[in-house]
């Protein structure tokens, strides 16, 4: 059993690079498609909680979706982004690696070496 997890996304470039750079490392890491098997509201908040980021830096704000749901607006509390998360998957921005030495978005996949040699 794999100690590394990814929230990945196979369609996303940067998802499959940093999958093929853990597989490089050495290392079969558990797959979660998030967009087939999204997390649920613990789990997504847990994992925001773990990287020490406002929620906003894990949304995918160029996804269309953004803004037409209207997610632009400042106003909106963190739990009306993670219910619009929740609702539409495709706005948690990827990959998301789980790591003995962290938990981290990781854009560009670059930011990997951060959690993982």
């Amino acid at each position: 059993m794999s100690d590394i997890t990814i929230y990945h996304n196979p369609k996303c470039g940067t998802s499959r690079n940093v999958l093929q750079a853990l597989r490089d490392g050495g290392v079969e890491p558990i797959v979660i498609e998030y967009l087939k098997t999204p997390p649920d509201r613990a789990t997504l908040k847990k994992l925001v909680a773990a990287m020490g980021v406002p929620l906003r830096e894990v949304i995918r704000a160029k996804e269309t979706l953004y803004k037409e749901l209207g997610l632009d607006n400042p106003g909106l509390s963190d739990d009306q982004l993670l219910d619009a998360m929740l609702a539409n998957p495709i706005l948690i921005n990827r990959p998301i690696v789980v790591a003995p030495k962290g938990t981290m978005l990781v854009r560009p996949s670059e930011r990997l070496a951060e959690i993982f040699p």
